[in-house]
């Protein structure tokens, strides 16, 4: 045997060894990893992490929540040539191997030694969805191995195309965006569909390292990566040479887009975010919800901007509080300004700005302000910054700006242009300032002094048939204060109570033509632990006084007095009938006006339940719930109005596809219907003569202030929508000896209603059986005299109707409450 042939089977036998070895080996590996990995049909299960999102009614974006952005799509859904694109950059042979790619770990290996750095991946596209659905991402021999065993199954049980649709949307993409769609979306504010080459190329390079080749933080590393995977498509004949060349010239046009919101309701959205938390915890962040709300964008917009035009105007009345802060002159220079404006925050529209040079003599002063940069305030946006000194009294009107700001002031202005929304900072990208921003997105140079309301407000719009909340605003802005008012304030109605006061004496026989004395009245009751002397608002007292005007003026003094008679406790348990909370309400007379504590939303349901016609109202504001596989999970219950049977009626309703909500009546349709006619009145001729602009003949309405003017209040309606507006300061205090409902809720109310109810018929409640109309004689509430000058007609129930006269009695017939009530009325 000659030494070649004994060489050759000593290396035959090593090379035979060492295969077993390792075949041994990579058994054994097989044998101890392969229990421990997960089954693949879990990929099929696996929900994404993706964001939940919250709609108005009509389908606008209100709010996103949740760490990563992400839009699952199907691979039907990407362009054909986007996925070339990743795999010229990741796994070229993808649809030829079977989950581990020998070639390519070789072509790795060689650009490895050739060159330092390895430009395409090792690892196979299904590989990397082995490592994103099961797997660490540490870097050791093990993982690697699980990774390989792992791609080999997925590739057994899986289809390619559902592999590659599985990594194009859970890759990471940098800025918070996870997958192929919200990397579009986040980079280039596209749909997957609108791409161009070089921008489908740019996105395919950010999986290998999505912070070295962003082209937010490194543009000239991303473009490298960028021409790279634009010549492997070449390469690799996806593409044409002149497509190549095209794409390779093309300019960076990334830019950083969050999701752009496209209704200003962050009150709304929390509550929206904290129902969904409630129902799913954590998994509402990440699960792929989508919540239609009732809300609709139009009248929530108006409801937002409404009330923060009415707080200003308020705050404006009072005077310039001065500067929010005060520099010296020698920081103003140019490349510090941006850094002085950084400590003060945007609220809302306001963006703070330094004074740089005060022109009395061209009646302007120049600043510098956040997101805006270099601008001009003219003198005549400052006239109305007298400076504050109380509630009720403030300076002489400014002359000239400089009796308004010095050089150094920080103020807060409004532009005089409309800015987007400001977006949130990203920690990983190395975005533009905020002053470039604004440059890019509006030339916004004349701007007009403001400052942030201390006061603070609510509004809330109810569908007064069902309770879908239409627009809710719950402050000035979610950014400066997350409190929301419209469901958490607990403060005095006033007089916004005392419709819910005059329906218990409807339904207890009064009528609106019954006689109260509005005089002087003292009570020294024990439980009030003081002299009480209530008063009217006006200071005045004007006698014998019909419930209807009563009601229409507010006259405190009637409403005591008409408590009174009707029993505390027993208007306590009518309040009770009618849902209304009372744990807070005060067990006296004081009650009477408005002394208890009601939420806004408290008081917009009560109103809604007079608006619909004396129906229950439970408000709601999420109407549908979606899963990511847009299915419906929660739909709210139709509500079906409804008379009498109402447990009978629930109860058939059970076994229905569709859940409905049966609304019991919880007050008499016709005391409903009078005090429908009472409260038109309050628009017509009492305190809500400002509602008179809307040139609408269905609305109903009441104001409402407390003592000191520390709340003020409107509520109006027509038959189908209920609307409540408060003002006042968190921490009470008063507004102003000049300001009450009418002047601070009702203008806000009016803005809102003008779009609200624009274009809507006149929806007025239907007159129900059992109302007469009655000639009665104003001054006494009885029966008018045939022929009576003077007489005016009035409303009843046919029961309550004051008797006919008496033929043989010349003055007019006793009321319905008899005359020696009436007269105790007039005189005590």
């Amino acid at each position: 045997m000659s030494h070649l042939l004994r060489t050759s089977r000593l290396f035959a036998w090593l090379f035979l060894t060492g295969l077993s070895l390792a075949t041994i080996v990579a058994s054994g590996f097989y044998l101890y990893l392969r229990p421990g990995l997960p089954p693949v049909e879990q990929l099929l299960d696996i929900k994404l992490q993706t964001p939940l999102r919250v709609y108005s009614a009509d389908d606008k974006l209100i709010a996103e929540f949740g760490e990563k952005r992400r839009a699952p799509v199907t691979i039907e859904q990407i362009p054909t040539i986007q996925l070339h694109a990743f795999m010229a950059a990741e796994d070229a042979r993808f649809y030829e191997h079977f989950g581990v790619d020998f070639k390519g770990l070789m072509r790795a290996a060689i650009e490895l030694v050739s060159t330092g750095e390895i430009q395409s991946g090792g690892s196979t596209i299904t590989m990397q969805v082995a490592k994103n659905y099961f797997l660490s991402r540490d870097r050791t021999f093990i993982r690697k191995f699980n990774e390989i065993l792992l791609a080999l199954q997925i590739e057994r049980e899986l289809d390619k195309n559902r592999i590659m649709e599985l990594y194009l949307n859970k890759i990471y993409l940098g800025n918070r965006a996870y997958g192929i769609a919200a990397a579009a979306q986040v980079y280039y504010d596209k749909p997957v569909t609108e791409l161009s080459l070089a921008e489908m190329a740019m996105l395919a390079g950010l999986p290998k390292a999505p912070s070295a080749y962003n082209p937010l933080a490194n543009p000239e590393r991303a473009q490298i990566r960028r021409d790279w995977i634009l010549g492997r498509m070449r390469d690799l004949q996806y593409i044409t040479n002149d497509a190549y060349e095209l794409a390779t010239n093309a300019p960076l046009t990334a830019s950083f887009n969050a999701p752009s919101t496209e209704v200003d309701a962050d009150h709304v959205a929390e509550m929206a975010r904290a129902e969904l938390v409630r129902r799913f915890g954590d998994a509402a962040y990440t699960d792929g919800y989508e919540v239609r709300l009732t809300v609709e964008s139009e009248k929530q917009q108006e409801a937002t901007r409404a009330l923060r035009a009415g707080l200003e105007a308020y705050d404006r009345r009072h005077g310039f509080r001065g500067p929010i802060g005060q520099v010296d002159e020698d920081q103003l220079k140019p490349d510090n300004l941006g850094n002085l404006m950084a400590n003060y925050p945007r609220v809302a529209e306001l963006v703070p700005a330094v004074v740089t040079r005060v022109r009395d003599k061209d009646s302007e002063v120049d600043l510098y302000a956040r997101q805006l940069g270099e601008s001009v305030m003219a003198f005549s946006t400052m006239t109305w910054a007298k400076r504050y000194k109380t509630e009720n009294l403030t300076g002489p009107e400014p002359e000239k700006p400089s009796d308004v700001v010095t050089v150094g002031d920080i103020v807060y202005v409004k532009p005089m242009v409309v800015m987007t929304p400001e977006q949130p900072n990203e920690s990983d990208t190395q975005e533009q300032s905020d002053e470039q921003q604004a440059l890019d997105i509006a030339e916004v140079r004349r701007v007009a002094l403001s400052q942030v309301p201390e006061v603070q407000g609510a509004l809330i719009s109810l569908d007064a048939k069902t309770g879908a909340i239409e627009a809710l605003a719950g402050g000035y802005s979610f950014s400066q204060n997350k409190y929301n008012r419209a469901t958490q304030a607990r403060r005095q109605p006033g007089s916004t109570f005392k419709p819910f006061l005059y329906l218990s004496a409807l339904e207890s026989g009064m009528t609106p033509a019954t006689i109260y004395n509005d005089a002087p009245i003292v009570f020294d009751d024990s439980e009030l632990e003081t002299t009480w002397r209530p008063q009217n608002s006006s200071g005045q007292f004007y006698g014998p006084t019909r419930l209807r005007e009563a009601l229409y003026r507010s006259r405190n003094l009637v409403s005591v007095r008409l408590l009174r008679d009707l029993g505390i406790q027993n208007t306590i348990d009518y309040l009770e009938q009618l849902q209304i909370p009372t744990e807070d309400m005060q067990k006296d007379l004081s009650l009477s006006l408005g002394s208890g504590l009601l939420t806004p939303m408290d008081l917009a349901r009560g109103f809604a339940v007079i608006a619909n016609g004396g129906y229950d109202v439970e408000p709601y504001l999420i109407s549908q719930i979606s899963d990511i596989n847009n299915e419906t999970i929660f739909e709210a219950p139709d509500v079906k109005l409804c008379d009498e049977n109402c447990t009978e009626k629930q109860e058939n309703n059970s076994d229905d596809e569709k859940e409905v909500r049966i609304a019991r009546r919880l007050a008499d349709e016709r005391s409903v219907y009078i005090l429908h006619s009472m409260m038109r009145d309050v628009i017509r001729r009492g305190t809500g003569r400002r509602a008179q602009a809307l040139g609408r003949d269905d609305i109903s309405g009441k104001t409402g202030t407390t003592n000191e003017q520390r709340d003020t209040w409107f509520g109006g309606f027509n038959h189908d929508v209920a609307t409540t507006v408060w003002v006042g300061f968190d921490q009470p205090q008063p507004l102003g000896r000049r300001e009450f409902g009418a002047s601070t809720a009702l203008p806000v109310w009016l803005d809102y209603m003008k779009v609200a109810l624009n274009g809507e018929p006149s929806s007025l409640m239907a007159r129900p059986n059992g109302i007469v109309n009655i000639r009665i004689d104003p001054e006494t509430g009885r029966r008018a005299r045939p022929g009576q000058e003077g007489a005016m007609f009035e409303i009843f129930r046919e029961e309550d109707a004051p008797p006919p006269l008496d033929p043989q009695d010349d003055s007019s017939g006793g009321s319905n409450n008899g005359s020696s009530d009436d007269l105790s009325r007039q005189i005590f």
